[in-house]
């Protein structure tokens, strides 16, 4: 009828078990007719059954079989096509594409076309060599670049990825997906790569071999080349320990501590160190010393009470000199009772000290205790 829409559907399509098929449905669009319902029928047995329904409220799935396999077109006016993914063996049939208009004098106009959808299990194709970029299989060093391979045939498809080796020895294996992936190329990567595909029917199929050239970017040169001019003090961190606490620390081309050489100083640490040891060192000493002169002490007034007993027993007048430090007097022992105190020093700042004992130990204490004369006393009293 002229005039009026006209559906275009293909006759038989030939869908890949398990891979996914697009069944065209399309029509050219008419001034005046409105689309206002589309269907899609499978066949089952006798009667075609509604697996697919698009109306003013959306799009309805009618069957559970197709819940997320099952899309059908509607971006560009005109194309009703159905996708089916993930085929199954029994998803063979026959599919009727329906579409109903609105004419401008308010009837509807129905139009249906029926398509043959054949399953095989397809070996797989011959995988072909692509690249996104718009440098072809020649990029520059530092691009983030990939390389595609891709077959046809019934899914899962398994690729492996080769690259050759000089002197014919075998090639060695670099990847096992589809995508070749370098980020970023390097000069080392340039060499001949192909790939493989094998899939659930037929043989392994392999592609051409592709030449992948990286090359150095000028740009790159360029900042080699400048590189030791511009990097006059390069990055350099070292840390030493040698003889007489040479130290060394170098970053970013300054010396940082040394006391091997001249005009240059010690690290803090090294000087607290030092100061610590030397503070040790006096505080020993000055124990020492101590402990010395405490001993030296301690056995001259012993020597001096040894001296007063033997003295005392004997009834003999004894002298005894005791010196601060070492320093004898010169100047005649007095003959006078009782202890003698000299109060002048000699040389070096020395004291002497004279005690003079006599047969009379009474004589040698200028005092009693008052408590002892009273107990006397009363002894003498009593008896």
């Amino acid at each position: 009828m002229s005039g009026r829409p006209i559906l275009e559907v293909p006759e038989s399509i030939t869908g890949p078990w398990k891979g996914d098929v697009n069944i065209p449905c399309t029509y050219g669009p008419l001034q005046g007719y409105t689309q206002v319902l589309v269907k899609w029928l499978v066949q089952h047995g006798s009667d075609p059954v509604t697996i697919f329904l698009r109306d003013s409220s959306g799009d309805h799935i009618q069957q559970a079989k197709y819940q997320g396999r099952l899309h059908v077109s509607q971006k560009v006016p005109g194309d009703v096509s159905l996708q089916l993914s993930t085929l199954e063996m029994d998803d063979q049939s026959y599919y009727t594409c329906e579409v109903t208009w609105q004419t401008p004098d308010g009837n509807q106009v129905v139009r249906d076309e029926i398509t043959e959808l054949r399953v095989q299990k397809l070996s797989v194709s011959k995988p072909t060599v692509t690249t996104g970029s718009g440098y072809g299989f020649t990029v520059p060093q530092g691009m983030r670049i990939s390389l595609q391979c891709q077959a046809q045939g019934s899914p899962p498809i398994s690729y492996i990825w080769y690259k050759e080796q000089t002197y014919n020895q075998k090639p060695i294996k670099v990847a096992t997906l589809s995508t070749l992936l370098f980020k970023p190329a390097v000069v080392a990567d340039s060499g001949s790569y192909f790939c493989t595909a094998k899939g659930r029917v037929g043989s392994e199929q392999h592609s051409d071999i592709v030449k992948f050239v990286v090359k150095d970017s000028p740009k790159l040169l360029k900042t080699k080349t400048e590189a030791p001019t511009t990097m006059r003090h390069p990055l350099k961190a070292t840390s030493t320990v040698k003889q007489s606490w040479d130290w060394t620390t170098d970053v970013d081309g300054y010396l940082g501590a040394t006391s091997a050489g001249p005009g240059k100083s010690l690290p803090i640490f090294a000087i607290i160190l030092i100061i610590s040891l030397c503070c040790m060192v006096v505080f020993t000493m000055a124990y020492i010393m101590l402990c010395r002169k405490t001993s030296q002490q301690e056995h001259v007034y012993e020597a001096a009470r040894v001296h007063a007993r033997e003295a005392n027993d004997s009834g003999d007048t004894m002298r005894v000199a005791i010196f601060a430090s070492g320093c004898p007097s010169d100047e005649p022992a007095s003959q006078n009772l009782g202890n003698n105190y000299s109060d002048e020093p000699c040389i070096g700042q020395e004291y002497q000290i004279i005690a003079q004992i006599n047969g009379d130990y009474a004589h040698l204490l200028d005092t009693v205790p008052l408590d002892y004369e009273f107990l006397a006393t009363e002894g003498k009293t009593a008896c």
